[in-house]
């Protein structure tokens, strides 16, 4: 049975939890006014994805409430960086896509 205080394994642990955190910073202070890690996050799914995604789709793929991705989706859609738009298919769901200023 291996032990649980193994100074290899906490040392190697609390430098990945430090560089995760130092470049989570940097990363934040790069991103433009307004915008969170997270928002970050669903715009770079939504970069590399070919086609348009529900609001579920998107919440799932980050495992987060359809509530929580509806609020991110707000205030992206609100700063220009998605498209929301009706389904035409099913009028009870929604279509996200990048838009332009969203891909820079």
């Amino acid at each position: 049975m291996a032990s649980t205080d193994d100074p290899l394994s906490i040392a190697l642990f609390s430098e990945m939890f430090m560089a995760d955190q130092l470049a989570r910073n940097r990363l934040s202070r790069a991103l433009p006014k307004g915008m969170e890690l997270s928002h970050f996050s669903v715009l770079n799914h939504l970069a590399a994805a070919s086609e348009e995604k529900t609001p579920a789709q998107i919440a799932r793929v980050f495992h987060v409430t359809r509530g929580a991705m509806t609020n991110t989706l707000n205030r992206l859609e609100w700063a220009g960086y998605v498209h929301i738009r009706p389904d035409w298919d099913d009028a009870r769901r929604k279509l996200v896509s990048i838009s332009p200023a969203g891909r820079r």
